[in-house]
């Protein structure tokens, strides 16, 4: 009971004495800026990756470029993030002037990247294959098919799986803080080299975390309702129609 008592004092000196919560509020907009940079990119890479896959495995001039994408996701899922950040910031980026919020994104970016490729590309196999040649007889070639046709259908398919991997992402960029990057938990550790107390701006960096993890999985629950309130009426008004039907 004694530790708790001496728990109120210093998540107050972490905090609140000095306006350290700025310090939290500033790392957690470089934190969100990373992400929804990192997410972007993610999302562009994985969506050309993908389409690349589930088009060339077939073609057989083609096929080198399925093995790239292959090997470009093995190195990326079967490597430690930390490692990939510190040798893009250090192999890549060499400049002194270097913006290291844009390498964080970057980096964030190509890592899920190899992540989004395997959810899009199984979104687009899960879309009845004749989607495919319906869009080729309507005289859509086949690029123009996979955007205008498959993909809108693939994408609502994954949503809630890209819901989680930008929740994901939130989480992986604490470790942004090995190439200085003053995020959430760099900003944090900071905090604790000034009170000489490392363990409250710590639970208080974790706390954020967590309110937007939690903030993040509601939405995204209500989005996924919403989908399926929205696939249900649908199919109710299908059942209508047939049943009405003379």
């Amino acid at each position: 009971m004694d530790w708790m008592q001496r728990l109120g004092p210093r998540l107050n000196d972490a905090f609140l004495v000095d306006d350290r919560y700025k310090a939290y509020l500033e790392g957690l907009k470089y934190t969100i800026e990373i992400a929804l940079m990192a997410i972007l990119i993610g999302c562009l890479i994985g969506v050309v990756i993908a389409i690349i896959k589930v088009s060339a495995s077939g073609v057989r001039g083609l096929k080198w470029l399925n093995v790239l994408c292959d090997l470009y996701i093995t190195l990326i899922r079967g490597t430690p993030l930390v490692l990939q950040l510190l040798i893009i910031y250090n192999l890549i980026f060499t400049a002194r002037d270097t913006n290291e919020v844009v390498v964080g994104a970057v980096c964030f970016g190509i890592n899920s990247g190899a992540y989004v490729a395997e959810i899009v590309r199984a979104g687009i196999e899960s879309i009845d294959k004749g989607q495919m040649e319906a869009g080729r007889s309507l005289g859509f070639n086949h690029i123009q098919t996979m955007f205008y046709i498959i993909l809108p259908q693939a994408i609502k398919n994954i949503l809630p799986a890209l819901g989680n991997e930008f929740i994901v992402l939130i989480k992986e960029t604490s470790v942004a803080g090995y190439i200085a990057v003053p995020d959430l938990a760099k900003n944090a550790q900071y905090v604790g080299s000034r009170t000489y107390d490392v363990l409250p701006p710590l639970f208080i960096a974790a706390a954020f975390y967590l309110i937007i993890v939690l903030g993040l999985t509601w939405l995204l629950k209500r989005l996924e309702r919403r989908m399926g309130q929205g696939d249900r009426d649908k199919k109710s008004k299908k059942s209508l129609r047939k049943h009405f039907r003379p």
